[in-house]
């Protein structure tokens, strides 16, 4: 088992983030702390995010913005974002082992997991192209 070390701001951090359900940059989860009565500074904040994606209690998600963004729900799934907002949902669909064995197959890597993110346009955005 880990050996955790969570510190009042280390839980407030992850508390945040297991009630958030769209994925929120350090900068959100400030907001939302300060929203809770937090007073916390960024540098606590941001090495807090470290230090709970380091135990794999949270994941930080690279996914081609500037800002990472980041997910309590640490177990097998993929996301999609919207190309519109910018709105990331997540997909429970897993990728197909015979795609991952033939990525294996044409680069020679041994994977581990894999890591799928769609681009799109959520159902809110194209209500509003139509109008």
């Amino acid at each position: 088992m880990k050996s955790l070390n969570l510190t009042t701001q280390r839980q407030a951090v992850y508390d945040v983030l297991r009630e958030s359900h769209d994925h929120p940059t350090a900068a959100e989860i400030m907001n939302r702390l300060v929203e809770k009565g937090y007073n916390l500074a960024y540098g606590t904040v941001y090495n807090s995010l470290r230090y709970l994606t380091d135990k794999q209690l949270i994941r930080e998600l690279k996914l081609g913005e500037s800002a990472s963004r980041y997910d309590a729900r640490t177990d097998e799934h993929q996301h999609i974002i919207c190309e519109v907002c910018g709105k990331v949902d997540e997909v429970m669909t897993e990728v197909p082992k015979d795609w991952a064995d033939t990525v294996a197959s044409e680069t020679s890597y041994v994977i581990h997991h894999a890591h799928v993110v769609f681009g799109g346009v959520c159902p809110e955005c194209q209500t509003k192209r139509k109008k």
